[in-house]
């Protein structure tokens, strides 16, 4: 998701910083702190800020323990559905009209990283669609004391760190205010709320959660890296990585009609 206008150049297709805004860049972001805090962003803002807030409020024992006593589990994932669903719904029509405000013109480089990597992103995210999800907010929970598996031994959280590394990645790509806002919050959504679904699941979970942590982690390949795990390639297979690539592929294709840009030249104007 983009806001400029136009097609990025294809991958082969690296120069050098091109043409920038002559005003200093921190003077940039002081004017554009300035238009935010005047109400050109406001709604921007205030679904911003509902999204993600709402989020971390129906997740939040306090509220949604009676919530779901009172509803039962499945109506009240419909309600917790119905209202995350509207608050990003609001959250794109504000951003879509937005005042576009630049912050800093992202180097073709930038663009190019972020377009490559999108491919582990899809990865990650595929990956992460399994009944051994430790995380999942639905369904049985995996049996802990079989340690993590597969993409789990990476991170115990692929799915909220592929969001997260999209949201930063288009918020480097695009480096306009308001794409700062969107992508920002979801970013913060993602990989903070991934915190805070390690402490709501260590409270019911104890030491079996605990356990589990201890050969894995939360930043991907930490525990790998630290020798509290080891990484089995053959568990994750082939079927998430090539789901992954058709994922990244399918968006790549699309993305000019769902977003209105073509992240490469060669997929420009496919459905016209």
């Amino acid at each position: 998701m983009h806001r400029p206008e136009g097609v990025n150049p294809p991958l082969a297709d690296i120069r050098g910083l091109g043409t920038r805004n002559s005003v200093p860049i921190p003077a940039r972001a002081v004017s554009v702190i300035v238009v935010i805090m005047t109400g050109s962003f406001s709604h921007l803002l205030l679904a911003s800020f509902v999204f993600v807030f709402g989020h971390v409020l129906l997740s939040a024992r306090p509220l949604r323990d009676p919530l779901v006593d009172r509803l039962g589990e499945g109506p009240f994932l419909g309600v917790y559905s119905a209202v995350i669903g509207l608050a990003f719904a609001w959250m794109i029509w504000a951003y879509g009209g937005a005042p576009e405000q630049e912050v800093w013109e992202a180097h073709t480089a930038v663009k190019h990283l972020s377009l490559s990597l999108m491919i582990l992103v899809c990865v990650f995210v595929v990956a992460s669609l399994t009944p051994k999800s430790p995380t999942m907010a639905t369904g049985k929970p995996p049996q802990l004391a079989d340690g993590p598996v597969g993409i789990f031994r990476i991170t115990r959280h692929p799915m909220m760190w592929g969001f997260g590394v999209w949201a930063l990645l288009h918020l480097a790509a695009n480096g306009d205010a308001a794409s700062i806002i969107f992508f920002g919050s979801l970013a913060v959504l993602a990989l903070g709320g991934s915190v805070l679904i390690d402490r709501r699941k260590a409270r019911p979970l104890g030491d079996a959660w605990q356990a589990y942590a201890a050969e894995t982690s939360h930043l991907p390949f930490a525990a790998i890296i630290a020798k509290r795990g080891k990484l089995v390639w053959s568990e994750i297979g082939w079927l998430p990585v090539l789901g992954g690539i058709g994922l990244y592929l399918v968006v790549l294709v699309l993305h000019e009609t769902l977003f209105g840009i073509a992240p490469m030249s060669w997929v420009s104007g496919l459905f016209d």
